[in-house]
């Protein structure tokens, strides 16, 4: 009766040890779980041999063991857990930036009317120059289109770019009250019945510029609202501008902190199942111990060893 009640215990130790090795996928706490059972089964199947010495084998190793690893375990899911919370936290960001960010089809629908504003205050600018009038001629909501898109949607340029595309000689441009235009620019507006289409945003600091093309050919000019100033430009200068990434500010942040729960997430994964070094070690030796062919004849001289993993329960190593 005895023997059944110490084979009893030796079977409910047993499987905490097999459900730690399966947690934790290590293989040297594998092998201690294999050499554990097979010691184990050796009682189990020889009633002739004193059953105390498996007791005492779980007693001086076998709880310690199993204590050291549930300790490291809930060290590592608090640590985990840590980790998740700040992916939680970088999830919302991601949502709460998108929640705020303009996406690339609303800057899309809005290029073709910012497109159709610029051409309706083309026409209009050529009715009041005609008229000679002092009437603004550019339409409401004008300068929205920039200051909603610019900082995200518009490409960097240089100051030198900058002041290359907006120079120009007062002799060859109309100058209105409110309104400067290049004269040829005009023309070619009354040409192609004043279609244009949004090309590009530019941008140097807080200034930029909207650079529109015909539509009819491949002409293109520039429109600097801070001056209402509109200009002829030329396409190779145009070719010289970086336009490799239309990724937005936001978006790009989204990649970073999307790019970092991945990160959190391998070293989630890691840290979840992690044995310190030295824990590994002292079990890498202790194992070596209990395969040696004269251990069961001396189980009792184990104890020296065993005090060592309880030892670890009680310090910083873990």
């Amino acid at each position: 009766m005895e023997n059944n009640a110490v084979l009893r215990e030796s079977n409910r130790i047993l499987n905490k040890l097999h459900l730690l090795s399966a947690f934790f996928e290590d293989e040297i706490v594998y092998k201690i779980y294999l050499r554990t059972q097979v010691i184990h089964r050796l009682y189990e199947s020889n009633p002739e041999l004193d059953v105390n010495k498996l007791e005492l084998f779980h007693v001086q190793f076998t709880s310690a063991v199993i204590d050291l690893l549930k300790k490291i375990k809930k060290i590592n899911e608090r640590n985990t857990s840590l980790l998740f919370e700040e992916i939680q936290l970088n999830k919302d960001l991601i949502q709460s930036v998108k929640d705020s960010d303009f996406n690339l089809a609303d800057f899309n629908n809005d290029k073709q009317r910012q497109a159709l504003r610029i051409n309706n205050s083309l026409r209009r600018l050529y009715e009041v120059l005609s008229s000679d009038t002092d009437e603004y001629p550019f339409v409401k909501n004008i300068n929205t289109f920039r200051a909603r898109y610019a900082q995200d949607y518009f490409f960097d340029i240089s100051a030198e770019t900058l002041s290359q595309l907006t120079d120009y000689n007062a002799s060859e441009v109309y100058t209105h009250a409110s309104v400067i235009i290049e004269r040829k620019l005009m023309g070619k507006a009354c040409k192609y019945d004043f279609r244009t289409e949004f090309y590009c945003g530019l941008k140097t600091g807080n200034l930029a510029l909207e650079v529109y093309k015909f539509i009819d050919e491949d002409t293109y000019y520039v429109f600097n609202p801070q001056r209402n100033l509109l200009l002829l430009c030329d396409e190779e200068l145009l070719k010289t501008i970086d336009q490799a990434s239309e990724v937005t500010r936001n978006e790009r942040i989204i990649q970073e902190l999307l790019d970092k729960n991945d990160q959190l997430q391998s070293s989630a994964a890691l840290a979840r199942i992690n044995i310190p070094a030295e824990v590994k070690a002292l079990l890498a030796e202790n194992y070596k111990k209990i395969t040696d062919i004269n251990f069961l004849q001396n189980i009792a001289g184990f104890d020296a060893q065993a005090n060592i993993l309880k030892t670890m329960l009680n310090t910083d190593i873990i």
